[in-house]
């Protein structure tokens, strides 16, 4: 299948009339008290809170492209506010008590980024719904409802869950061979493009300015050199999620792995009254190769995953552009589980990527000793993820010591990722066992396959 537009950034930017122009760039060596890399939602939010907490702080934000080019205007749209990564992992370091006070924590985003955009105007077509994990083999459901029994045994409000009969699933979203389905509430679909965007426009606002086509050369204590200047701060916000690997001495610091999109041209109102989807929900599946999909404002199907996950040498896509069988694979998916959408065309294809940490657990923290704070490493979650960033370095920033800066993430180190070839292979690997783990599964087989954990084991997932 052909998409009519591959890349360009996303559909999202097409969605509000297309790619932005440019801010202006970085007019020469300047100083500052905070000097934030990168435009994207965490640097915004982290602006923003800290620009409320302290109307007199001096903030430039430097960005390569424009606000919102990366991850935070190519996402699914998924405001989750949730915790997709392994709470043993944090517990290994922290609590059990502290683990729960960050699961609440992630969940509360959701509320306040929409409290927010109500209260600046900020129009993003954000609509409360639930997340429906749906299974369609026995393995699947087995996982399904696993991940359900594991959210109780950490304390998930008994109102923020479900679990669904194939029936009472079939009723949600007229999912093909459906079997059940695991269902987080309390979650927001968002245009993102429009979300980054708004929260640009309300950061300027408030007097910080946004300096684009200003391309970081390198980062050290108290100094960012570009090529447009230097800019001097004893306070510096890493906030380049999957495009960290791209600043010299990062890259091998968090892996830039690649998702991407298709979606649809706008369904008939027949075809929705045949696949249902009225909640609007989030929609993913129980595979090893997931995906992320929603049923968006003007009513068209948005169907992400992996596709080809990673580049050699941590390489990052043209503007968005992804390869052929990335949009094959995804077509792929939405005909296995949307097959009444099979004379649909598809209108746009993009991709991005976003930032995987060698324990693919996020990290927010500030080094003293340098004065380089960072946040990111959110493994698919930064929607949500990023504003609780924005508020917990505004803590770490202004030396507060609050309930967020005692979270199990804050000043987390890990491991580096290994130096090519073996990253790219172990990437490659994982993701093709993981696929070959589904086709199994999906052929009958009764159990989760074995290769699923060989790929966990191979890259630490």
């Amino acid at each position: 299948m052909q998409a009519k537009t591959n890349g360009n950034i996303s559909f999202w930017y097409a969605d509000i009339g297309g790619v932005p122009s440019y801010r202006a760039p970085l007019p020469g060596d300047l100083e500052a008290d905070v000097c934030i890399v990168g435009a994207g939602f965490t640097g915004l939010w982290t602006a923003y809170y800290l620009k409320k907490a302290d109307p007199s702080i001096r903030i430039a934000i430097v960005e390569k492209e424009f606000a919102g080019f990366g991850a935070s205007g190519r996402n699914g749209g998924w405001l989750s506010g949730g915790f997709g990564w392994s709470r043993e992992k944090y517990l290994k370091t922290s609590t059990r008590g502290a683990v729960v006070d960050m699961q609440l924590a992630m969940y509360g985003t959701v509320n306040e980024v929409i409290s927010v955009t109500e209260a600046e105007g900020i129009d993003a077509d954000i609509m409360r719904v639930d997340n429906i994990t749906v299974a369609t083999n026995k393995p699947q459901l087995e996982r399904a409802k696993a991940e359900y029994e594991q959210a109780k045994t950490w304390d998930m409000p008994a109102d923020r869950i479900a679990f669904l009969s194939a029936q009472e699933a079939r009723e949600r979203i007229n999912i093909h061979n459906v079997q059940g389905a695991y269902v987080l509430r309390g979650m927001a679909r968002v245009q993102p493009a429009k979300l980054v965007r708004g929260l640009a426009h309300t950061v300027e606002r408030l007097g910080v300015p946004i300096y684009e086509q200003t391309t970081v050369l390198g980062l050290e204590k108290g100094k960012v050199t570009t090529d447009r200047g230097t800019v001097r701060a004893p306070i510096i916000v890493r906030a380049t999620e999957g495009f960290t690997a791209g600043i010299p001495g990062n890259e091998r610091l968090w892996l830039p792995l690649n998702s991407a999109q298709i979606i649809t041209e706008p369904l008939p109102q027949s075809l929705w009254d045949e696949i249902g989807w009225n909640g609007h929900e989030l929609l993913g599946d129980a595979a090893h190769a997931y995906c992320y999909a929603q049923r968006t404002r003007e009513g068209r199907i948005t169907m992400g995953g992996r596709g080809v996950p990673y580049r050699f040498g941590s390489k990052t896509d043209v503007r968005g552009q992804t390869q052929q069988e990335t949009i094959d694979a995804l077509y792929k998916i939405l005909m296995r589980l949307l097959p009444q959408t099979r004379d649909l065309k598809i209108d746009h294809a993009w991709c991005g990527v976003l930032g995987v940490p060698r324990d693919w657990c996020t990290t927010a923290g500030l080094d003293e000793e340098t004065g380089i704070a960072w946040a990111g490493g959110y493994v698919g979650l930064g929607v949500s993820s990023s504003n609780l960033s924005g508020r917990t370095l505004r803590d770490l920033i202004l030396r507060r010591d609050t309930e967020l800066t005692r979270l199990p993430w804050v000043n987390r180190r890990v491991r580096k990722w290994e130096p090519e070839p073996m990253r790219w292979l172990g990437v490659h690997s994982m993701y093709q066992l993981y696929r070959i783990a589904d086709e199994r599964e999906e052929a009958g087989l009764q159990q989760t396959s074995k290769l699923a954990a060989l790929a966990d084991s191979i890259t630490g997932h």
